[in-house]
């Protein structure tokens, strides 16, 4: 009897549904894309962001890159992020494993609406693209980019938070985008590329690629996707500190300091 209970475990324990760890796909890369969606994008910027994040996924050079990893294969999350409530996934977690299932997931990227809305809050998309992990793939690498045009002016303050997410063991890399000169009417600064440098990204071969001109936008896009994919730190570009070991730059709090003093609040 003794023995025959042992086999019904034993059966049982064959046949149970996988545990959520077990049930995870390994993958090379987790890649949570985080892109603004800020007033302070205009709609033909949001659209050659959006046009720069398709073309790039469906390059030669970002399909053979992952290719080349052990896995031959990534997940990749395309998430939208404005205020401090403002986060939107708009392609949820997709295996890509060659051209097909690269262009799949472009084609539903390019078929979502554009839209626009309140705030910036990078912090908050950090956070909520952070939560994301650990949902239904397992990589060897974990990686937030994220992209935008301004500085943290709602939710929580950056640094903290940019610390709190790469002790987790996620790297967070950046795309400032620099295509306007700021003026005295906007909460921009000239600079935008060393405060994501000294307060937004990090982590072991962070990086910050900025784009200056709509002519180079598809092309930093590809070139850090690639990058990311095949976890190499670009050498003209010094990796972030881990985390800054230096006072930064430009204030972390300049986002919020700037907006309490134009709206008071």
């Amino acid at each position: 009897m003794r023995a025959f209970s042992l086999f019904l475990a034993a059966s049982l324990a064959l046949f149970a549904p996988l545990s959520r760890a077990d049930a995870q796909t390994a993958v090379d890369l987790e890649l949570v894309l985080a892109v603004d969606i800020s007033y302070s994008m205009d709609y033909d910027e949001l659209a050659l962001q959006r046009d720069g994040y398709v073309q790039a996924i469906t390059s030669k050079d970002f399909v053979d890159a992952l290719r080349g990893g052990a896995h031959g294969k990534i997940a990749v999350i395309y998430i939208e992020w404005a205020g401090s409530h403002e986060q939107t996934i708009v392609v949820p977690w997709t295996l890509i494993d060659g051209q097909a299932a690269a262009e799949a997931f472009a084609a539903k990227l390019a078929a979502a609406p554009v839209r626009r809305t309140y705030r910036t809050s990078i912090s908050s998309g950090l956070i909520f693209s952070a939560a994301q992990f650990g949902t239904g793939f397992k990589g060897v690498r974990r990686v937030i980019d994220v992209s935008g045009d301004g500085t943290n002016n709602q939710g929580p303050l950056i640094e903290p938070t940019r610390d709190d997410i790469i002790a987790k063991g996620i790297v967070i890399n950046g795309l400032p985008l620099q295509l306007k000169s700021p003026v005295g009417s906007m909460l921009d600064i000239p600079n935008l590329h060393e405060y994501y440098e000294d307060c937004v990204v990090g982590g072991p071969g962070s990086f910050v690629i900025p784009v200056r001109d709509k002519a180079q936008f598809v092309n930093a896009i590809r070139q850090k996707l690639v990058l990311e994919v095949s976890g190499i730190t670009p050498q003209k570009i010094a990796p972030a500190a881990i985390p800054a070991v230096k006072p930064p730059r430009v204030s972390c709090t300049i986002g919020e300091q700037m907006w309490l003093q134009r709206w008071g609040n």
